[in-house]
């Protein structure tokens, strides 16, 4: 009678059919351990080594900048200075101009949604008088949610410094809000460009670089925050980083290339653990390798070298080469990668030599 045995190591899955008793590498019916001495040597023998294991998987991507997002005009107008791309705007400066007017850039999570003036509270009136005090305007001002005369005069002093009608009332359209300075990443609207409310100006990120990448729907589980990932830029430097999360093939850039998810994809962004070198091309395509498993200092042979084990006991062994003879010793398989699986076992040792299937 014919036996058909499978053996499953890993992502590694081989079905091979041989005939009872015989001892067959890699992929057959072995004896088992201590079960005597094979009449012959293997077929072809490796060596047990002790080595990293790494499974990854590596694709193309682009640098980037996190935290994309348009910035939209409040108010109606020309646009009279237009945003120069990958110039970095700090608090109190002007991201763009409207109607010869500036629009400056302060810090804070609200977004502005009304004309502040004397008589309002709320948590914007306290964002204010702090970008007001931070900006060096803020002589006799109480820092807290209430718009009063303090806060006025501070405003008509910043006015000033503006080249602005000092009217101590700080306009829907005068001011954005974002979380910390950021870096113009496109500039939607032209000089003399027609905006009206609500029509996006310029694309603003965060000054942190990122890399996107873009992966199948089956690498989902590469994707998860915090898989550790390497980056090698096009001048050869290599960069650590992780994958911070996904983001929406809209927002991961326009045009083709590798920041740009296909439909059926997953567009990953990639938090660098450093600074990348200055010179490099933000065009240019960078490599990106994610690591999805990895063993340090572990015991090692060619996945073909594993031997299932026939009885009632099963499992797997390695046929292990003493002289011109050779023994069954019973192994427990961990993990696998480029052909290669973990191996260990109370009889194991590295630099001993095994048998492995023909080639």
């Amino acid at each position: 009678m014919r036996r058909r045995t499978l053996l499953v190591t890993g992502a590694v899955v081989v079905a091979v059919t041989g005939g009872a008793g015989a001892v067959v590498y890699g992929v057959g019916a072995g004896a088992e351990p201590g079960a005597g001495r094979s009449p012959g040597p293997p077929p072809a023998t490796t060596t047990v080594v002790r080595t990293d294991l790494v499974s990854s998987k590596t694709v193309d991507g682009r640098l980037d900048h996190a935290g994309r997002r348009p910035v939209k005009a409040a108010v109606g107008g020309t646009v009279t200075v237009a945003a120069r791309e990958g110039t970095t705007v700090t608090r109190g400066q002007a991201l763009y101009e409207l109607n010869d007017k500036p629009v400056t850039l302060l810090y804070g999570q609200v977004p502005m949604f009304r004309e502040m003036r004397t008589g309002d509270r709320g948590s914007d009136v306290l964002q204010l008088e702090r970008n007001l005090r931070d900006l060096g305007y803020g002589g006799g001002l109480y820092v807290d949610p209430r718009y009063d005369a303090a806060t006025e005069a501070a405003v008509k002093r910043w006015q000033k410094s503006l080249n602005r009608e000092p009217t101590g009332r700080v306009g829907k359209g005068d001011v954005v809000f974002q979380p910390d300075r950021v870096r113009v990443v496109s500039a939607d609207a032209a000089l003399a460009d027609q905006v009206g409310p609500d029509a996006p100006v310029l694309t603003v990120a965060s000054t942190r670089p990122v890399v996107r990448a873009a992966l199948d729907r089956s690498d989902a589980p590469l994707t998860a925050s915090g898989t550790r990932v390497e980056v090698t830029l096009a001048g050869g430097t290599k960069v650590r980083g992780k994958v911070s999360g996904t983001v929406r093939p809209e927002s991961a850039g326009s045009g083709e290339g590798p920041g740009r998810a296909a439909q059926d994809g997953i567009t990953v962004e990639v938090t660098l653990d450093g600074r990348t070198p200055a010179g490099e091309d933000a065009r240019a395509t960078v490599s990106v390798t994610f690591v999805s498993e990895s063993r340090q200092g572990v015991l090692v042979v060619p996945v073909e070298a594993v031997v299932a084990l026939r009885g009632e006991n099963g499992g797997y062994g390695l046929e292990v080469v003493e002289g011109g003879t050779t023994r069954m010793v019973r192994v427990e398989t961990g993990m696998t990668a480029d052909g290669k699986i973990e191996v260990s076992g109370a009889q194991l040792r590295e630099g001993m030599t095994v048998g492995v299937a023909a080639p």
